[in-house]
């Protein structure tokens, strides 16, 4: 089948099965719910994204391509099909970026961010409203935008050697900042439209 809209992505080849899913249900899913057809390759991990001709949003590929690279950095399907909202997106911190190919630096972040038995990851996700991975040299995040930021910046924090403690309080002031503007946002609106009735 010929595509005009093509967009290509590479995933490590051991997550190949998880992305093909159990008799090809991840794959299908994927391709249904997004119009798009994935051809995989199993011995390298690439994967080609086109969009089906009687697709009405050609952005879908880059959405299809931004759940298998979540699926790739180790999501679990049924976390990375939370992608399928629009207000979702995805992104990757890469470690490589701080630490160049320090394996040993790495590994010891890598170790901070997930926490003992996961509890830093999973306090992470609950502060911020993000789903969090943690796959090698890379810390992949899904969520809204302002959730995705949120995330990001309480990362860097880590990252830079920052106590968890003093992340989780960032994390909570920010959340509460975050709060009060919707509230605020909302009361604003509810004014200007009486406004508009009188």
């Amino acid at each position: 089948m010929i595509h005009e809209t093509r967009v290509n992505a590479m995933i490590p080849r051991e997550r190949v099965g998880v992305l093909i899913g159990p008799k090809g249900s991840v794959k299908s899913t994927i391709e249904q719910k997004l119009f798009v057809d994935l051809e995989i390759d199993s011995d390298t991990g690439s994967v080609y994204i086109g969009v089906k001709p009687d697709s009405s949003d050609p952005s879908s590929a880059l959405r299809a391509k931004d759940l298998v690279l979540a699926i790739g950095r180790g999501f679990s399907p049924s976390r990375a099909f939370s992608l399928f909202n629009d207000d979702y997106s995805f992104d990757i911190v890469d470690l490589h970026d701080y630490f160049g190919k320090n394996e040993a630096e790495i590994r010891r972040v890598d170790g901070r961010i997930i926490g003992r038995e996961g509890k830093a990851r999973r306090n992470l996700e609950e502060l911020t409203g993000t789903l969090i991975s943690v796959s090698g040299h890379t810390i992949s995040i899904i969520g809204t935008f302002e959730s995705v930021s949120m995330a990001k910046d309480a990362l860097e924090k880590l990252i830079e050697g920052r106590q968890h403690g003093t992340v989780y309080k960032f994390l909570r002031k920010k959340r509460g900042q975050v709060k009060k503007e919707k509230a605020l946002g909302l009361w604003e609106g509810s004014v200007t439209q009486l406004a508009k009735k009188s």
